[in-house]
């Protein structure tokens, strides 16, 4: 059998570790490190070898109770065994971050996987209300990898004077930043989608944020 479609076999990589496979499918190979991670419930598209899947919840009671308050927050599970696991989310553009001994604040909707040596917790944008859809965020810390997806081709802004981002559109952000809520002149201003229209998050001091070239998948069509 022959055609183009047959060049893209899988890559090999370095046990442990991520790596992307193409620009939409993130691989991990567990084969001989007997260790684990945390990935997004229901991501894996394929997976080969004697690979275990547990059902994590959002990371212990104390997170599930803020998810359950804010909306915020990711259905996890830990990924273990020894074998190659492949993940996807909706066909979104992948990107891996190598975390050193530093912060980062994500968008909950934006995470696809992550090491075990990194922690998280939720956390609340300053200024944040019901009225402006809460925009309440998942901070990591520590040193690892992370693997984040965008809906569209992202733009890294480095913040080094006041930055006003569409809600949806944010993919992460340093966590040095100061973040608050920033309301538009006018309510009816058509500025984004959706109930959120109004507000945009604010961001100053300096460090960078990840902006992605879209407002999230769009809403399925009711039937």
């Amino acid at each position: 059998m022959r055609g183009e479609l047959l060049d893209r076999s899988e890559r090999s990589g370095t046990p442990g570790r991520f790596m992307l496979q193409n620009e939409r499918m993130l691989k991990v190979d567990l084969s001989g490190t007997g260790g684990y991670f945390y990935a997004r419930q229901g991501s894996m598209v394929a997976y080969q070898g004697d690979v275990d899947f547990a059902y994590e919840g959002s990371g212990g009671l104390g997170k599930m109770f803020k998810k359950a308050l804010t909306g915020e927050g990711m259905a996890l599970m830990k990924v273990s065994g020894s074998g190659d696991v492949f993940l996807a989310q909706e066909a979104d553009e992948i990107f891996i971050l190598e975390l050193e001994n530093e912060s980062v604040t994500v968008n909950g909707n934006a995470v696809l996987a992550f090491e075990s040596s990194l922690t998280w917790d939720i956390k609340r944008v300053e200024g944040a209300s019901m009225a402006s859809g809460g925009l309440f965020n998942t901070t990591f810390t520590g040193s690892g990898l992370i693997a984040v997806v965008a809906h569209g081709t992202p733009v890294v802004l480095q913040v080094d004077i006041p930055t006003f981002v569409d809600m949806q559109a944010a993919v992460l952000w340093s966590a040095g930043l100061q973040s608050s809520i920033r309301k538009t002149a006018k309510m009816g201003a058509v500025i984004g989608r959706g109930s959120g229209e109004a507000y945009q998050l604010a961001l100053s001091g300096h460090g960078i944020v990840v902006v992605q070239a879209s407002e999230g998948h769009p809403p399925p069509a009711r039937s």
